[in-house]
């Protein structure tokens, strides 16, 4: 499989360096500290936890406040934290996928690993639900932060289409979370620098709303949605 690491573009700006000595280093402070080929296999690996057809023995290297993040139409904060993740990783069992179809790739810029998937389920009938997937990594090569667009024009983050990684601006949340680019990549809930960045970015607010209970947030995320819709609008059935 084909890999590339991107240089820093025009428009992306870098952190001050005193912010990437503080708790409010976001991820993009981080350099990476894995071969490429190490970020691709464990981005790979993610979707391995998801295809019935793969008989895994070792879950991806999760960090202990992982965090994934899905944007609309699915369900936002689906799953907070190392134990929380390996249990829905488990629960997803019940809803069977196979995810034949992948190609990811590693950049020298956070999110280290980036991956195009197409996902098909048993309960649909073989129709596919093609996915553009990120994940951040701390310096330990711990996946701390996954984030989940539908591959489908309108859904994608990236502002210019052509820019197939979101190289270029896109509307990521990944590098916004206060704390993702320390060494250790965990971030404090409670902590001034997250409160401060939240007053500033709504999304980030609805995270650590979420984030402080996920379970009962994404139930009620759940319980709101249609899921038809939720489905035919994600997969680009409609």
């Amino acid at each position: 499989m084909m890999t590339i690491f991107s240089v820093l573009l025009l428009g992306c700006t870098a952190p001050e360096l005193s912010d990437c000595d503080s708790d409010s280093a976001q991820s993009t402070c981080l350099s990476p500290t894995q071969s490429e080929d190490y970020y691709i296999e464990q981005s790979s690996m993610y979707f391995d936890t998801m295809d019935y057809t793969v008989d895994l023995e070792v879950p991806p290297a999760y960090s202990e406040l992982v965090a994934r993040w899905e944007w609309s139409p699915w369900l936002k904060l689906t799953a907070f934290g190392l134990e929380n993740i390996t249990a829905t990783d488990t629960l997803l069992q019940l809803y069977p996928s196979v995810v034949p179809e992948r190609e990811c790739l590693a950049f020298d810029e956070q999110p280290f690993g980036r991956c195009y998937v197409v996902f098909y389920y048993d309960d649909h009938d073989g129709k596919s639900c093609p996915i553009y997937e990120e994940f951040t990594f701390n310096d330990d090569g711990e996946i701390t932060f996954i984030e989940a667009w539908s591959d489908q024009p309108a859904l994608l983050p990236m502002a210019d289409l052509s820019d197939r990684w979101a190289e270029g601006e896109a509307d990521r949340l990944s590098t916004r979370v206060p704390g993702l680019g320390q060494p250790d990549g965990l971030i404090d809930l409670d902590g001034e620098a997250m409160l401060s960045a939240a007053e500033e970015d709504a999304v980030l607010a609805d995270f650590l709303y979420r984030a402080n209970d996920w379970q009962e947030t994404w139930l009620e995320e759940y319980a709101a949605s249609n899921g038809d819709e939720m489905w035919s609008t994600g997969c680009g059935w409609e």
